[in-house]
């Protein structure tokens, strides 16, 4: 939320910085997350002066151009070259000295520079109004009034606003601070804190009044529970055209584009008072208001050109024909005011939150209307904010009240009665803080004590502190306006220590981390709310098991996750845009599904791989990841964590072209491959990416934390190859699963180091090349105890796998 100092000050008296002024809002809790300049001219004319044209010659090497000596009002007159048609000997005029910045449309500067011009010097710029910001004409220079004085800064003639914007990061809790009424009223509660009494300015609206009474349009509300107030007025006469100077500076400073002289105004009370406002041509209105929900499935056309369909829990502002606008969300396109308009109804309200908020997710629209109605406005300002509004467009457009205020209030806003326990203050707070302090502190958040006693305080809130219903919620009041910063805090520092044993699942979750972290990954954080259609990838996830949002923030966050990979794959995605395509990530996290019983969440550690496996360097090529580099890791990971005799079977899902899976018992420990082609393409990814998905429940159960120390063994090993010659069907796994149950006292390592599929071999074969290590920790192997070994498992192989040597 964006908060003008100028603006500010205007409800408060402040000579203070602004650094010194967002410190303290920072401390009251809204927090200023950053200040910046604002000019209504960017660069606020700085170098340019006025300048006194002394004389004015033709070129003598250009028809079209002149050379004039300008006083600059420093003594020393210089000479400028000019094209502009109408400047003349004697003028006073607008320079741009040397060294002065200009800036185009685009806001893109240049530099005024010394230079030649056909062959005669200049020193400077005779400008026109649209080359410094003050209009759009380039008819000719800007002559300005005879008794200006040469040398005077161009800033002080046309009276340049500078100002500092604050921009407030507001919690969502803090709906009487989305204004700047809202804002000077915590000021003032920090600064008398400081003993710095000042008095919080309110606009008046004494001047208001009815001059006729010729229109009239009434007002009907058939569900007041949701629209418990609602007033409008009518204004006639009016001239709609641009805003003045101040207002336009006033929303230019905020982030606002000025519009007209109507909806500046209904924007500045919208962003001055906090009440959001809207201004319906009273020609486009027929007969009476009618406020009411909408017909189920009904077309609208809202301020933005897009259709919408209507819900019947939506509030509607209709007139006798049909809907004229969403109420507190967006106006409508046919009835919203234009350059012809003449007359306005003029409408402020009080909506429920809550219905505000659903309407304005169903369709997505976040306006600043809905921003602050959604939160809960003030409930007693909405007919003071209509009076203001309507003397405002009176003052900038001119016109006449042509109707008494028409309300529909049935029940006045109660402000809340809170029991306030001085004891529990303290000792929610941990500090001893004096009961006039406290008192002083509720005065100044306009906290009425009404009553005294042993027990505590006997308090009023304001209606407009939605947030503030509960004694816990008075005390969190005088804690951020006493001072987070002002609680001291004790010498000695107390500690307990837990017992946890070394299987808990954060100790796990760490070593994982440290040993991919070691291995070249790096851990990321998805959100767990995601896009409904992503199921869709998967024939294994179905939308009927989605577990969605009641009020999602957008549709595109509107379901919690069925599977880990779309996450993932948005973060590769997300890289790759940015040139960063070489990825190693890992997630510890959740999924969440709904089942016939209720709901079921699943922890999973995830690992995803993409790009080159090493960075580029003169020491050696880059080279692609590849499957068995990623397959090493997810084993190296089963082995750290002391997880063995898994059986491994290969896989073909939906979304992987080819992979494995890791069970144990009945347990799926991970399933891991190459993420089709089809689902990459739906993330706009072309490049290769494997990942593998690790049930982390089974991973617990199955973890050992037995560690088992041998002694270096003091005789040697000794390594024989084959290269054997199987089906095409016939996997490694297979190969290293009959050599361990053939001899399980000497082999001791069995690895897979070539394949081999081409010419010069039978159809339908293919070649493993198969290293054995051998090792008898307790003498030195013979050549004979070597080769019966190898004879056995040779033997073996050509039984169980139909296998021959080559």
């Amino acid at each position: 939320m964006k908060i003008s100092y100028n603006w500010l000050k205007q409800f408060i008296k402040t000579d203070w910085s602004s650094e010194k002024t967002a410190e303290m809002l920072t401390d009251l809790g809204l927090e200023v997350e950053s200040v910046e300049k604002y000019q209504s001219i960017k660069g606020g004319l700085e170098g340019l002066v006025v300048g006194h044209v002394l004389t004015c010659e033709k070129h003598p090497n250009a028809d079209k151009l002149k050379v004039t000596t300008v006083d600059l009002g420093n003594g020393e007159p210089v000479q400028i070259v000019c094209g502009a048609s109408n400047v003349a000997a004697g003028q006073k005029v607008v320079v741009a000295t040397i060294g002065t910045k200009l800036y185009d449309k685009e806001g893109n500067a240049f530099e005024i520079k010394k230079g030649k011009i056909r062959g005669e010097e200049s020193h400077g710029m005779i400008c026109a109004e649209d080359e410094i910001g003050l209009g759009d004409s380039h008819e000719g220079i800007m002559v300005l009034e005879e008794n200006l004085v040469p040398g005077t800064p161009a800033a002080e003639v046309f009276n340049i606003e500078n100002d500092e914007v604050f921009e407030i990061g507001l919690t969502p809790n803090r709906a009487d601070a989305m204004s700047h009424w809202g804002v000077a009223r915590d000021l003032r509660a920090g600064m008398m804190q400081q003993d710095i009494n000042t008095e919080l300015i309110t606009p008046s609206v004494s001047s208001y009044k009815v001059e006729k009474r010729t229109l009239k349009i009434d007002v009907t509300v058939e569900n007041t529970t949701l629209v418990p107030r609602y007033c409008g007025v009518t204004i006639s006469d009016i001239k709609v055209g641009p805003s003045p100077e101040w207002l336009q500076n006033r929303l230019k400073a905020i982030g606002l584009t000025p519009k007209n002289n109507v909806v500046d105004v209904t924007n500045y009370v919208l962003h001055e008072l906090g009440q959001p406002l809207h201004a319906f041509d009273a020609a486009k209105v027929h007969g009476k208001i009618i406020v009411k929900n909408a017909n189920e499935g009904d077309k609208f056309i809202t301020l933005d050109d897009v259709e919408r369909t209507l819900s019947k829990e939506d509030i509607m502002i209709c007139d006798e024909k049909g809907p004229l606008c969403i109420a507190g969300v967006m106006g409508g396109k046919n009835s919203g005011v234009t350059q012809r308009t003449t007359s306005i109804f003029l409408e402020s309200a009080y909506f429920n939150p809550v219905s505000v908020r659903k309407t304005a997710k169903r369709h997505g629209i976040n306006s600043d209307a809905s921003f602050r109605f959604e939160r809960g406005i003030d409930p007693t300002i909405t007919e003071y904010a209509l009076k203001r509004a309507a003397i405002l467009i009176r003052e900038v457009a001119g016109g006449e009240m042509t109707s008494d205020i028409v309300e529909v209030h049935p029940k006045k806003a109660e402000d809340f009665p809170v029991l306030l326990n001085l004891e529990k203050v303290r000792k929610i707070i941990g500090q001893e803080i004096p009961d006039d302090i406290i008192k002083k502190i509720l005065v100044s958040l306009d906290i009425k004590v009404n009553s005294i006693s042993k027990v505590g305080l006997g308090l009023t809130v304001p209606a407009y502190r939605v947030d503030v219903t509960r004694d816990i919620d008075v005390i969190e009041e005088i804690l951020r306006v006493y001072g987070y910063n002002n609680i001291q805090f004790t010498q000695k520092l107390n500690a307990t220590t837990a017992h946890a044993t070394r299987t808990e699942d954060y100790k796990v979750q760490n070593v994982v981390a440290n040993l991919l972290v070691a291995n070249g990954f790096n851990e990321m954080m998805a959100n767990s709310l995601t896009t409904p259609t992503y199921v869709t990838l998967s024939e294994t996830l179905h939308e009927k098991n989605n577990v969605l949002m009641l009020n999602p923030l957008s549709n595109d966050l509107s379901a919690m996750r069925q599977s880990m990979l779309f996450s993932a794959l948005e973060a590769v995605s997300y890289n790759i845009n940015r040139r960063n395509g070489d990825l190693r990530l890992f997630e510890f996290g959740k999924t969440y599904e709904k089942i016939l019983a209720g709901h079921q969440e699943k922890a999973h550690l995830t690992l995803t791989m993409s790009g080159n496996r090493n960075q580029e360097s003169w020491t050696g090529a880059q080279k692609p990841s590849d499957f068995f580099l990623f397959k090493s890791y997810v084993q190296t990971i089963l082995e750290r964590l002391g997880i063995k005799n898994y059986v491994t079977t290969a896989l073909k899902t939906d979304v992987f072209s080819e992979g494995m899976v890791y069970e144990l018992g009945t347990s799926t420990l991970v399933e891991f491959g190459t993420v089709k082609k089809s689902v990459l393409k739906h993330f706009d990814i072309k490049q290769e990416v494997f990942f593998a998905d690790f049930n982390w429940a089974a991973i617990l159960k199955h973890l050992s934390t037995n560690v088992k120390f041998v002694e270096i063994p003091k005789y040697p090993e000794v390594r024989r190859d084959l290269a054997l010659l199987v089906d095409q069907n016939v996997e490694f796994a297979k190969i290293l699963e009959l050599a361990k149950k053939t001899e399980k006292a000497l082999l001791k390592e069995v690895d897979l180091f070539d394949v081999y599929e081409g010419k010069n071999l039978p159809e339908g074969k293919k070649s493993y090349a198969v290293s054995f290590i051998l090792q008898d920790t307790s003498k030195t192997l013979t050549d004979s105890q070597i080769d019966k070994v190898m004879s056995k498992l040779t033997q073996i192989f050509e039984n169980e796998l139909g296998a021959s040597l080559r």
